[in-house]
């Protein structure tokens, strides 16, 4: 029994079906007043079948019949009569549903049963040849699918090699290139350093030069510019009297050359060995191999003799190397008898120029000059303590010009003197020491104060 039967059997609700009366239209027959006259009714009896609408019937006489044939027609307006059925109760109706499907389960269960039956001799008869077909199809399958699994896995295997193979010798291209051109790019940064390393030698040296020579300073040309104002008795510069003022400079700097050409200082030297003057005393000199024989065998004889080359300290060496007085030691003195006697103003102790010279540390250092005036009555050279009087002390400065002048003391600038002793007490690190040239200024005296 199908649902669809069910449901429609089921349904309480729906209502009888009517039926419509069925009026059979009778053929056209050919019938007189008199047969219509003579026509009977028929009698209509209402026949009722379970459940649905009553149906009127119309007799009809037989064709040889002469009696005529009324048809009955429903009267229009009345309205057929209803035999209706009374309805199930709704438990009954629930009762039914479920029974039907019940049946319908037990009906499907058992045609289940039978099936699983029949397969299962089945089975049991082809159970070691179905189990051998379905486990060799499996292992089939597997092996298909281990090998294609392994190919896959090789084919991508070499495919990760070769791109790793291009990968490295696409990084060791470039490494190799990158090298190449760091290498020659640090070439090129060593010659350029190399380069700028000349370059500041070469600006090391024109510093030292441009330190070596005496240019003016500052200081020295706002002097300058005051004696200016002084001697023009002006305090301001204008523009005709800045060109007074180089004219001015101009003076100057011939006055200065022309002193460079006058022994370089531009100042009397009354210890000049030319002039007059002349070494009396000295300490030990220092022999050298060159030095000669004859020498060293006047000194033996006499230890007051004094040497030969004592003379280079009164004479102008030119500041060629070597033209010099050597003492032994650190320590030592000079002693020179001026050309006349004179009032001294100042001393100029000179040594070879460091442009020039091979080494400067035999110059004298810590320094001491002495004076006083000799009694020609004496024999002795030796001065006595009473006589001799500081005229100045000073240390000689290898950072600054060679021949470097040095004022008296203010208590000796009127004191006549005609001798002086050079003292040294250190020099600037040689196991002798070299005196080039040492000068002594000031000024003759007159008639009055020579007989005073």
């Amino acid at each position: 029994m199908s649902t669809s039967t069910v449901s429609i059997s089921a349904n309480p609700a729906s209502g009888p079906t009517r039926r419509r009366a069925v009026e059979k239209k009778q053929p056209n027959l050919d019938l007189t007043d008199s047969n219509l006259a003579a026509a009977t009714a028929a009698a209509v009896d209402p026949i009722r079948t379970d459940g649905r609408d009553a149906i009127q019937v119309v007799k009809k006489p037989l064709p040889n019949t002469s009696v005529p044939i009324s048809s009955t027609r429903r009267t229009t307006g009345s309205a057929p009569k209803k035999h209706s059925k009374p309805p199930k109760p709704r438990w009954l109706t629930v009762v039914s549903v479920l029974t039907k499907n019940l049946l319908l389960v037990l009906v499907v269960l058992g045609l289940i049963q039978i099936v699983r039956r029949v397969i299962g001799n089945l089975y049991k008869e082809d159970d070691s040849d179905g189990f051998s077909v379905i486990s060799g199809d499996f292992d089939g399958k597997f092996a298909e699918m281990e090998s294609f699994v392994k190919k896959t896995t090789k084919m991508m295997q070499v495919q990760i090699d070769v791109i790793d193979s291009k990968i490295d010798s696409g990084i060791k291209n470039v490494r190799e290139e990158l090298n190449v051109k760091v290498d020659g790019k640090v070439g090129e940064l060593e010659l350029k350093l190399k380069e700028v390393s000349g370059e500041n030698e070469n600006l090391g040296k024109l510093m030292g030069e441009f330190r070596e020579k005496n240019w003016v300073s500052r200081d020295e040309v706002e002097s300058i510019l005051e004696e200016y104002r002084k001697a023009k008795g002006s305090s301001e510069v204008d523009d005709k009297s800045l060109d007074e003022f180089r004219v001015y400079a101009r003076e100057i700097v011939e006055k200065e050359i022309e002193k460079h050409a006058a022994d370089g200082l531009g100042r009397v030297d009354y210890a000049l060995g030319s002039g007059g003057a002349r070494v009396v005393k000295h300490s030990e000199p220092f022999i050298t191999k060159s030095g000669g024989g004859g020498d060293v065998f006047s000194r033996l004889t006499n230890r007051n003799a004094v040497s030969n080359d004592a003379q280079k300290i009164v004479t102008p060496s030119f500041g060629e190397p070597g033209q010099c007085f050597p003492l032994k030691g650190d320590t030592g003195f000079v002693q020179i008898r001026l050309r006349t006697a004179i009032i001294p103003e100042a001393v100029t102790l000179e040594h070879v120029a460091k442009s020039v010279a091979y080494d400067r540390s035999s110059a004298p250092k810590n320094c001491r000059v002495s004076g006083w005036l000799h009694d020609q009555k004496e024999t002795d050279l030796a001065a006595s303590s009473e006589k001799m009087f500081l005229l100045t002390e000073f240390i000689y400065d290898l950072d600054k010009s060679n021949a470097q002048t040095f004022n008296v003391l203010e208590s000796a600038g009127s004191s006549l003197i005609d001798t002086i002793r050079f003292d040294f007490t250190s020099n600037h690190g040689k196991p002798h020491t070299c005196i080039y040239r040492l000068r002594v200024h000031g000024r003759e005296p007159n008639s009055l104060i020579m007989q005073s």
